[in-house]
Parts: structure tokens; C-alpha cells; sequence
């Protein structure tokens, strides 16, 4: 079984039991996390497709750990005014260890 999740904005795949990376979130590690934004559902060949969501459906996850991304650098110039700029950052994310899939 599996299911597609919106998570800030983003679709991923699940399955119980599967590590996902996604935006940081405001938990502290070994919280609980429910997330009932659940776009599709599949199990044994049945599909359940939501409209935008399906309804009844949750997905338990746990915080597993937070961390930052590889630094991305980001270099502005201006050619014959003597204008360089550089900056860069690192984002943020958590990891989710998909503990089930319930209500279907």
C-alpha cells in the first residue's frame, strides 16, 4: 500500500515503513506527526483518487531528525559597473519515518 501526501506544498510517495526528506518542521525529534492532506490512495490495485484530498485517510509519521542541505551559492553581477555580490544558504529539512497508513 501506498499513498501520495502534500507536505508544504510538495507531493511525495509513501509507504509504510519509508524515510522521506522534506521541509524542516516544527517538531522536536520522536514527535508523532498526522498527515491527513492524503491526494491518492493505492492498495492491492484498488486506487483512490481524492478531489483534492481523500477523505478518512491518515498517514502517522514520526520525526526521525533534522539537518541542513548543502550550502547553494548565488552570485549577482553587473558587467562594466564593478558590482559582485555573493551570498548563499543552506536549507533546512527534516526526515519522517512513515510508521502506518489508516482509514483505508
Amino acid at each position: 500500500m501506498y499513498a501520495l501526501v502534500e507536505i508544504k506544498g510538495k507531493q511525495y510517495k509513501v509507504e509504510k515503513g519509508s524515510m522521506i526528506k522534506v521541509d524542516r518542521i516544527h517538531s522536536n525529534i520522536g514527535d508523532s506527526v498526522e498527515l491527513d492532506s492524503v491526494l491518492l490512495t493505492s492498495d492491492e490495485g484498488k486506487v483512490a483518487v481524492g478531489s483534492p484530498f481523500v477523505k478518512g485517510i491518515k498517514v502517522k509519521a514520526v520525526v526521525a531528525e533534522h539537518g541542513k542541505g548543502k550550502k547553494v551559492l548565488i552570485y549577482k553581477y553587473k558587467r562594466r559597473k564593478k558590482y559582485r555580490k555573493r551570498q548563499g544558504h543552506r536549507a533546512q529539512f527534516s526526515v519522517l519515518r512513515i510508521e502506518d497508513i489508516t482509514g483505508a
